[in-house]
């Protein structure tokens, strides 16, 4: 599976941009879109909301399960992408690109996310 290099990503399976102007973008993964099946319902933090790293901050449904949706960093939600709310499915059709799923201002990026390399190999060690 391929990890794009210039994300960041979460030992909960999200990513995130190198913060733009303050702002970063928060997603799932591929290998998360994957492992949940097709995804049918998110439920996303409201534009306003503070959320913090590590926490839950909404929930993703999917035909198989519902799971948590983890914040990978902290900071205010500025953005959320109406377009993966009206149509959920594109998640997993492109989880690194349109299925983006907010945006958050940010101090800084968490010393614990992982680059693509340390991701690939969590996602191997889970396998």
């Amino acid at each position: 599976m391929n990890f794009p290099a210039d994300l960041r990503y979460s030992q909960d399976h999200e990513w995130c941009t190198e913060p733009a102007d303050g702002v970063t973008t928060v997603g799932v993964t591929g290998y998360a879109a994957e492992s949940l099946g097709d995804v049918v319902f998110v439920q996303l933090p409201e534009v306003g909301t503070t959320v913090a790293a590590g926490e839950v901050c909404g929930e993703i449904e999917s035909t198989k399960s519902v799971s948590d949706l983890y914040a990978p960093v902290t900071g205010e939600v500025v953005e959320v992408n109406q377009a993966v709310v009206d149509d959920p499915a594109l998640v997993n059709a492109e989880p690194h690109g349109r299925g983006w799923l907010f945006r958050v201002r940010v101090e800084a990026l968490p010393a614990e996310l992982l680059d693509a390399a340390g991701y690939g190999a969590l996602v191997g060690a889970e396998a």
